[in-house]
């Protein structure tokens, strides 16, 4: 993986994961206010975690939907190179095993 790749893809999972942390606060923070249910039973971490994911999942979707294509532009020739390789391997199985 290249430096360029490492660090599109590491920005892209950090503010993936601030986005999440981000819900989590203001959850906690209306969970606390009481204006959303603290929790199911005991579990009221659990449950604000949870519900930041089902949160955060569509707001990172729309938000960072131009880090997430320029980390998959440079991502695509390391598959590329990886199918390129697999292809190969298996041809070489066809012929062993004919």
């Amino acid at each position: 993986m290249s430096n360029s790749t490492r660090r599109a893809t590491l920005q892209y999972t950090g503010m993936r994961l601030a986005v999440f942390a981000g819900c989590f606060v203001v959850l906690a923070i209306l969970a606390y206010v009481g204006v959303i249910p603290e929790s199911i039973g005991v579990a009221n971490p659990l449950w604000l975690m949870l519900l930041a994911i089902v949160v955060s999942a569509p707001i990172s979707l729309v938000a960072l939907r131009g880090q997430r294509d320029a980390m998959s532009r440079e991502i695509a020739p390391d598959i590329a190179r990886a199918r390129q390789r697999l292809n190969a391997n298996r041809g070489m199985e066809d012929e062993a095993t004919e």
